[in-house]
């Protein structure tokens, strides 16, 4: 493995193990009914397009659930560019041990490359700027940890990864917290951060310029400046002035996150790298031995 930190190894083991029983919850018929018992094969992963690999843990967790004496040798690692036509990986063992994990490997692989290629185009679409691109909760039920994962492995970094992590306001919160606009929202904030361990890291969104300067006056560690426009995003950092974290957010798209980055925001974070990525087209060419 390279530098990329996995996502720990009981959680993929979970995520793995339901998606097998979904696929194959009494084996699978069509291998068993065709190929010998004893038959073996040797499989190329390959890539029908150009992308950035991500999934070197999660195939290696797919084979040795189905059959712990199928091998796997990785021509790239994660977080690797690749061209198409290029393999990525070969496997050899048992044939229907092979056919019997290749859905559901190709599935989270074609995914999670999708998910980091599409991080890497937003990442160098940044380059030159002082921002971070990051993810958001907009992620496949169940899957987040792999699709927080995918990110990283596309030089993207990751937001914080449930309800539980941080302290987060949002404008829901703010109309309930202030009671519509009669309560002052620097006190509530106030009162909100006294409540909180001196650990936890208080980040509140804003939709217009007027709440700037109430929410910093509460102490915030990171204003979310939600869905500024360009001149917005730019007075706001100037206004700012590095009391607080500003983290962009809204209509975070390829095209436009590039020009949101040079307005001097320290995050961008966009729903966009996991919730509606297009799978990479991977496929697995496989060769039955005997």
């Amino acid at each position: 493995m390279n530098h990329i930190l996995p996502p720990d190894q009981p959680t993929l083991e979970r995520i793995v193990a339901a998606a097998l029983a979904e696929d194959a919850p009494w084996g699978d018929i069509t291998s068993n009914a065709l190929i010998p018992a004893e038959a073996t094969a040797t499989a190329e992963l390959a890539a029908r397009e150009p992308g950035v690999f991500a999934g070197v843990p999660v195939l290696e967790t797919v084979l040795r659930q189905v059959d712990a004496s199928v091998s796997v040798g990785f021509k790239v690692q994660d977080g690797a560019t690749f061209d198409a036509g290029q393999v990525l990986a070969v496997i050899s063992g048992n044939a229907r041990s092979i056919l019997l994990a290749e859905r559901v490997g190709l599935n989270m692989l074609q995914r999670l490359s999708g998910i980091a290629t599409q991080t890497a185009a937003f990442v160098a679409a940044v380059a030159g700027t002082a921002a971070r691109v990051v993810d958001t909760r907009k992620t496949t039920p169940g899957l987040r940890a792999l699709e927080r994962y995918a990110v990283r492995c596309g030089g993207g970094h990751n937001h914080r990864y449930s309800l539980s992590d941080a302290m987060m306001a949002k404008d829901n919160h703010l109309a309930v917290i202030t009671d519509g606009g009669r309560k002052d929202l620097t006190e509530a904030l106030r009162e909100a951060k006294s409540r909180l361990p001196h650990t936890v890291h208080f980040e509140v969104e804003v939709d217009r310029a007027e709440q700037i300067e109430p929410v910093l006056a509460a102490g915030v560690d990171t204003i979310m400046l939600d869905n500024f426009s360009l001149e917005g995003l730019r007075a706001g950092v100037t206004q700012v002035a590095g009391r607080a974290l500003v983290e962009a957010s809204g209509n975070v798209r390829l095209e436009t996150v590039g020009d949101i980055a040079r307005t001097g925001v320290d995050v961008i974070s966009s729903g966009a790298l996991t919730h509606s990525v297009r799978s990479l087209d991977l496929g697995l060419d496989i060769r039955i031995s005997h």
